[in-house]
């Protein structure tokens, strides 16, 4: 009996070590989808969650490790909870994360042009946005850092932005007079607050909130999914709906890691942004609209709605903006704008 159970412990043994060697030689000694390489891809930003550039990361995140059967993760770090505003570019340039997708004026310092954004009343919509850095002269421009080994990939809008302050009501280009606001940076909009007689000042954007709550800066300009999420209209009394500047994103990229990715590899990563980019540019109009409700529902601050009359009288003040800097971003950048806008 000892040599039955013995023998029939040998033959099961013999036929699981058979079986993990057919399993091997389908696979190829690889997890994952054929041929592609494993890794984990960093994708670092500084929002909340429930914002149009974190859904687009989510939906780049579940394409990605889906379509590669595992073989690559990828890790969203939200909230400027790997790196911020002022570190997350050199980190990049490292290659310590892979992806990082800021706000376009951030890099005016690199490229003058990248201030397309805060061109006073340039771009309507989302839409109109979009169709110039899809164009020739966007994607240019998105492709002038490689000299860092940077390289941007593709455009995430997030939209119009608006005005909040703790002083007063504002409806003129009078009732900025004195006032402090908290910018994303760049020439153009230093500018803009300038005319206005007002003064600005770059903050990170992690560390608004309380800025805003100690009397740092008096007020500060985002869109409505930015000001409701990090809950902005807490530390703040009046919100003036403008769309006189936008905010846009890009995804962007270490060139070395970009380009050191097999085709097999680099496909389903490719397509992965695809994916993001479609669902960010979807999420991007429908979350705006929801965090206004959910600003109007708080009642926490005084909504000032402008008149087609008062927009016309800001947009007459800080028309000179666009003398002012044509130079330095160009002619031809203004009319490729103009012709994304319809103009």
């Amino acid at each position: 009996m000892k040599k039955y159970i013995l023998s029939l412990l040998l033959l099961m043994a013999v036929l699981v070590l058979a079986a993990c060697g057919s399993d091997e030689a389908d696979s190829g000694g690889e997890s994952g989808a054929e041929g592609v390489e494993e890794m984990t891809i960093k994708f670092s930003h500084v929002v909340a969650e429930n914002t149009p550039k974190h859904q687009g990361a989510l939906a780049m995140k579940e394409y990605i490790e889906t379509e590669s059967d595992g073989a690559i993760e990828v890790e969203i770090y939200p909230n400027s909870s790997l790196f911020g505003d002022q570190d997350e570019y050199q980190n990049l340039v490292s290659n310590n994360v892979q992806f990082i997708a800021p706000d376009l004026t951030k890099f005016v310092g690199n490229n003058p042009q990248f201030n397309v954004p805060a061109l006073p009343f340039m771009f309507d919509n989302d839409e109109e946005a979009i169709a110039f850095w899809d164009g020739e002269k966007g994607q240019e421009i998105l492709g002038s850092l490689e000299s860092d080994g940077v390289l941007g990939l593709a455009m995430w809008p997030n939209g119009g932005k608006h005005i909040t302050n703790n002083e007063r009501p504002i409806d003129s280009p009078d009732d900025f007079q004195g006032l402090k606001f908290r910018t994303q940076g760049g020439q153009v909009l230093e500018a803009i607050y300038s005319a206005l007689g007002a003064g600005s000042e770059s903050i990170p954007f992690g560390e608004l909130y309380t800025a805003l709550d100690q009397g740092v800066v008096e007020g500060q300009e985002n869109t409505f999914s930015n000001i409701e999420s990090k809950k902005f209209d807490e530390v703040q009394e009046y919100m003036t709906i403008m769309n006189h500047t936008r905010v846009d994103y890009a995804v962007f990229t270490n060139t070395e890691f970009w380009e050191s990715m097999n085709e097999e590899t680099k496909e389903i990563v490719e397509a992965g942004l695809e994916v993001g980019t479609e669902v960010a540019r979807e999420e991007a109009t429908s979350l705006n609209e929801k965090a206004l409700e959910l600003i109007r529902e708080r009642g926490l601050v005084e909504i000032i709605e402008l008149t087609p009359e008062q927009i016309e009288e800001f947009r007459t003040e800080l028309e000179p903006i666009y003398d002012e800097f044509e130079d330095e971003i160009g002619a031809d950048v203004y009319e490729a704008a103009r012709e994304a806008a319809g103009e």
